[in-house]
């Protein structure tokens, strides 16, 4: 059973990994939702990739996962509420609303992953 939990550390790491390199692949479309704009999406692409990798090879990773759950927060806060806000599309709401509850669900799954 040991190994099945083991392999949720990899579950958790590798999706963020991609979410960090999707910010630099995106990094121009990105940056007109960012506020900071480039800048913002080049940190928060490598806090995500460092996360993935302290949740890896598992040194500073409760550091690491606190930080990336206050990181997510933010992006609540100040991109999916506002985006939210300001959706006129009812599939512009919609996806708004989709980012911030995977931001707040990966955010918990973090806080939880620090205390253990």
């Amino acid at each position: 059973m040991n190994a099945v939990f083991g392999l949720g550390r990899f579950l958790f790491a590798i999706p963020i990994a991609i979410f960090g390199v999707f910010n630099f692949i995106n990094l121009a479309p990105l940056s007109t939702y960012a506020p900071g704009g480039k800048p913002s999406v080049i940190l928060a692409g490598l806090g995500l990739l460092a996360a993935s990798i302290s949740f890896i090879i598992r040194k500073y990773d409760k550091l690491a996962a606190v930080l990336m759950a206050f990181m997510l927060l933010l992006f609540v806060f100040f991109l999916h509420i506002p985006g939210f806000m300001n959706a006129a599309d009812p599939i512009d709401k919609m996806n708004s609303m989709s980012g911030l509850l995977k931001d707040l669900i990966i955010a918990g799954a973090s806080l939880l992953y620090a205390r253990h």
